[in-house]
């Protein structure tokens, strides 16, 4: 007869204690590290819009330059050179590794290029349907099976993008684009199974000899607030990531998957609030859209992660 395990979350700390205030406060570290990441990643539009006077090109080259400065030192102070040497002799595993550094470099440029001609708004919804996408690309790549509550999230999507571009009288590519290159990027991740600091390390030292190139052919430097600023992209790449990734080791994927909205949430505020973006009604039905298809999306996670927890329970 199965024994239903009240507590099925417990484990000792380190002296044997089982009452839980151990794993409380790893869950509340993780809970807060992970909002610091959204919040850092939601307030990025402000940040590059200060350097809107530069292109995206050499921004991106930039950014590309002391991310790899910031996540060589990273490798060398938290023991990760080992790791990083034997994904150097996987051949496959490096050719995987470059495409997921296309795919990001790709989407950080659209994403400088959208803070650059205003249309962060358009950005944002890319950030909000990229569950979705991934989603769909679960079932077209991994043939993963949808719940009728996916489906219906997908097909809402779906509708969102339609609405715009029948609205705006173009489709939302920024948005398509982010979306779909951030999907890629995080399909090829799965796929990779490497330390995610090793992973990225390695895709922003495969950019770097294209932002070299571009900065030497530039043959000029920014002043020095703007390259005290352009420097600084490296912590703000870097620093989102590590805490990120601590979060996924103490915090339930679903609720990761949840906060993880909060990014385009204050993306959206940035543009409309802080950096005075025109909000249409073509924009509005198609955020309602994409917010009923979360919605949807997000039960269905959580009756995905109950019934797991519910098998696991008993025994």
């Amino acid at each position: 007869m199965g024994i239903s395990l009240r507590r099925p979350f417990l484990r000792p700390n380190q002296e044997g204690d089982f009452s839980g205030r151990a794993i409380m406060t790893q869950s509340v570290k993780g809970a807060i590290a992970m909002l610091l990441a959204c919040v850092i990643w939601g307030f990025a539009p402000l940040y590059y819009s200060f350097l809107s006077h530069l292109g995206p090109e050499e921004i991106l080259s930039h950014r590309t330059l002391w991310s790899v400065v910031t996540f060589v030192i990273l490798i060398a102070f938290t023991g990760r050179r080992t790791e990083t040497l034997r994904v150097l002799k996987l051949p496959k595993t490096m050719a995987l590794i470059f495409l997921s550094g296309v795919m990001i470099g790709i989407n950080w440029y659209v994403f400088i290029f959208s803070v650059g001609e205003g249309r962060v708004t358009e950005s944002s919804l890319g950030y909000y349907i990229f569950p979705l996408v991934m989603v769909l690309l679960g079932l077209l790549v991994f043939r993963e099976t949808l719940s009728k509550l996916q489906w219906v999230s997908v097909v809402l999507a779906v509708i969102a993008v339609i609405v715009l571009t029948y609205g705006l009288g173009t489709a939302p590519w920024l948005a398509m684009i982010i979306s779909f290159s951030f999907g890629i990027y995080g399909l090829l991740k799965r796929i990779i199974r490497v330390d995610s600091v090793v992973s990225v390390t390695l895709e922003v030292v495969f950019l770097l000899p294209f932002a070299g190139a571009y900065l030497w052919w530039l043959g000029s430097m920014p002043d020095g607030p703007t390259l005290a600023l352009l420097m600084f992209s490296g912590l703000i790449t870097a620093g989102p990531l590590m805490l990120m990734t601590y979060a996924t080791q103490t915090v339930r994927m679903a609720t990761v998957g949840l906060v993880q909205y909060l990014n385009p949430v204050l993306q959206f505020f940035c543009a409309i609030v802080l950096l005075g973006e025109v909000l249409t009604g073509w924009h509005m039905i198609a955020i309602i859209l994409i917010w009923t298809a979360l919605a949807f999306y997000t039960v269905a996670v959580f009756k995905a992660e109950r019934s797991v927890i519910s098998t696991s329970s008993t025994v």
